[in-house]
């Protein structure tokens, strides 16, 4: 079957989800194109997913602030135009600096991260999670939250 192509304007986006305390708009989904997948994602100073790992390949473009990723144990401090490649399977984890920042996410082929987000908004209701149930809705998803060092 052949993937049409499609433009997405902002007044046709759909609803921004929230993934406990980041903003996720889903772009475009693996399912739709066939092949990869964007959101764009901002979020509030000291927000953001621990280390963890799945199985698709992911990048991420900063487009405004200041992130702090942390791949395979080594950190790394990205301002605006800067790119991040994590290839699947590479433990990775960020934090929004001073002032929040926002960034696109490209993920790679077979990619369940459109589909993760959503369960998260869904399962996972704003202020403090329940640490059990988002593992849970992480792990039924693919992705491994990283042990403690």
């Amino acid at each position: 079957m052949k993937t049409r192509y499609f433009v997405l304007t902002p007044d046709r986006r759909a609803r921004t989800l929230n993934v406990v305390g980041t903003e996720v708009t889903v772009l475009a989904a693996n399912t739709v194109t066939r092949s990869f997948g964007i959101t764009l994602q901002r979020g509030d100073e000291g927000t953001g997913p621990p280390p963890h790992s799945h199985d698709w390949d992911e990048a991420f473009y900063v487009l405004g602030g200041e992130i702090r990723f942390l791949c395979d144990g080594q950190a790394h401090v990205c301002s605006p135009g800067t790119l991040v490649h994590v290839p699947r399977g590479t433990v990775h984890g960020f934090r929004y600096g001073k002032g929040g920042g926002q960034m696109l996410e490209i993920t790679g082929e077979n990619a369940r991260a459109a589909e993760m987000f959503a369960a998260v908004d869904q399962a996972i209701p704003p202020g403090p999670p329940d640490i059990a149930r988002l593992l849970q809705v992480f792990e039924q998803n693919g992705v491994t939250i990283a042990a403690p060092a």
